[in-house]
């Protein structure tokens, strides 16, 4: 059986949940697929020893248009909750405040550093601009912005540990992307400007865990209309002048997706089939992933381009600490070299809820990594031993560690190796050939995009689809304004 529909969007993410109701208050007949047995990609959440945890630290910027704003309050009301941040990262042997404290970043610098870090500050203001313009890596440009010392003590430890290159390898886009501020003045002036006004630590975090957003936009989806098919992925598309047909296949979550009932309930494969004939597919799933699934086939060139894309993995550590909160804040950030441990973050903090139990914590500790390599290999215990050690080392307060709990996630980072732009031109030039398809979403576009840039990339292709007649120009514009994007850590 052949269903029909305007709309087809793959991956039940952030971008992909947003299009899917913004499209379907229009009036558009939506069908989302998702491989996993719950909605929210990399923003889900899921229960561990009581608590709601999310697949690391997730917080959603408020800087988002009105109207989209308004969208999530209007659906979300109290359980959107504003918070500040309340952070540290390890500079050197010392925990300081993050987002940086000027004066508490200067006392936490032993004086010879701090002194090389301050002549730092000022050759940048004299000879960083030239020394920007001229840089081609990411060691170049932090380099030139913030000085041998800061990149030394904190950017280029943070690169090797986060992508798995040295910073030298890595592409001049990546620290574009990810780094607010091009200098250490600009940085300092962001950080004295942030302690005056607290309005700039704020974040949007909801009372039920990160996904609770998902789920949310999940639920107003279908309300609008639209079918969520959990445990349901992509076999193959087949794109022709008219629209594009998708067929489907059962993933291995679609067992326990079925049991969860709901979205995923199997009146909507009866309903809907197995092959799905649309107007137009929005994909949120990784890009070269897509290349593979689709016919005409990619010429030579994307398909070689789209095994040059590299992701970096992650482990995600859950550790159950008895006796309670943890520490008082939300993330602990370490760049540190000789841990694999990037952040810790304790979800309880990002969020008041009376639901989270008070004899106990949760603490996700993430590890970037490679798959197939040692970490990634790694069983529970050593795990275990491996957060032991670092809490220890690092001096942070004892973990009286009850149990642990692994996941595995395979695509996490893009990696901004030199030579990527190539790569990625030659694969999205396929991409805009084809009629009827458009991706998007942080895996869409192979991006580190936050979540509230994913929210407006819904909402800005549900604008270009319209009520259902694709606007290319408008599409243009947008993708325009998405290389403008800042990405938070």
């Amino acid at each position: 059986m052949t269903g029909r529909a305007d709309l087809v969007v793959l991956g039940a993410g952030p971008a992909g949940l947003a299009a899917a109701w913004y499209a379907a208050r229009r009036g558009l007949s939506v069908d989302v697929l998702e491989r996993a047995e719950t909605v929210g990609g990399m923003a889900a959440s899921f229960d561990v020893a009581g608590f709601r945890v999310d697949l690391g630290s997730h917080r959603l910027n408020p800087d988002l248009p009105e109207n989209i704003l308004a969208d999530l309050r209007s659906l979300m009301g109290s359980d959107l909750q504003t918070r500040y941040r309340n952070g540290r990262l390890l500079v050197g042997d010392r925990w300081v405040t993050y987002p940086f404290k000027p004066r508490e970043l200067a006392k936490a610098m032993p004086t010879v550093p701090m002194a090389r870090a301050a002549f730092d500050a000022l050759a940048t203001t004299w000879r960083g601009k030239k020394q920007i313009a001229a840089a081609d890596s990411y060691a170049e440009l932090m380099r030139a912005g913030f000085g041998p010392t800061m990149y030394k003590q904190v950017y280029e430890p943070y690169a090797a540990k986060l992508w798995g290159v040295t910073g030298d390898d890595i592409d001049i886009d990546q620290a574009r992307r990810k780094a607010g501020s091009q200098t250490m003045w600009g940085a300092l002036v962001r950080s004295v400007r942030n302690s005056i006004a607290s309005e700039s630590l704020a974040y949007l975090y909801p009372r039920r865990g990160f996904g609770q957003l998902c789920e949310t936009l999940a639920d107003a989806a279908m309300e609008a209309g639209a079918r969520i098919r959990l445990g349901a992925a992509a076999e193959h598309l087949t794109v022709d002048a008219e629209g594009v047909s998708v067929s489907l296949a059962r993933s291995e979550f679609h067992g326990s997706a079925a049991e969860r009932g709901g979205w995923s309930g199997e009146q909507h494969w009866a309903e809907g089939g197995t092959d799905i004939r649309a107007g137009h597919v929005f994909s949120t799933i990784p890009v070269p992933l897509l290349a593979r699934l689709t016919s005409p086939g990619a010429p030579y060139e994307a398909v070689e381009a789209s095994g040059k894309l590299r992701f970096r993995a992650i482990l995600l550590v859950y550790a159950v600490h008895a006796g309670g909160r943890w520490t008082g804040c939300d993330v602990h950030y370490i760049p540190d070299g000789d841990t694999p441990v990037t952040r810790i973050s304790e979800p309880a903090n990002h969020r008041f809820s009376p639901d989270d139990p008070t004899e106990r914590t949760v603490l996700c500790f993430e590890i970037p990594c490679d798959i197939g390599d040692d970490l990634w290999a790694a069983d529970e215990d050593q795990l275990a031993n491996l957060i032991r050690e670092t809490v220890r080392r690092l001096g942070l307060p004892q973990l009286n560690l009850e149990w642990v709990q692994v996941k595995r996630m395979r695509q996490v980072y893009p990696i901004y190796h030199k030579g990527y732009r190539e790569a990625l031109a030659d694969l999205e030039g396929w991409v805009e050939s084809l009629p009827h398809v458009t991706t998007f979403g942080r895996l869409g576009l192979f991006t580190p995009d936050n979540t509230h840039h994913a929210l407006l990339m819904g909402y800005e292709a549900a604008d270009a689809l319209g009520t259902g007649q694709w606007d290319q120009q408008m599409w243009s514009e947008a993708r325009d304004r998405f290389t403008q994007h800042v990405v938070e850590s």
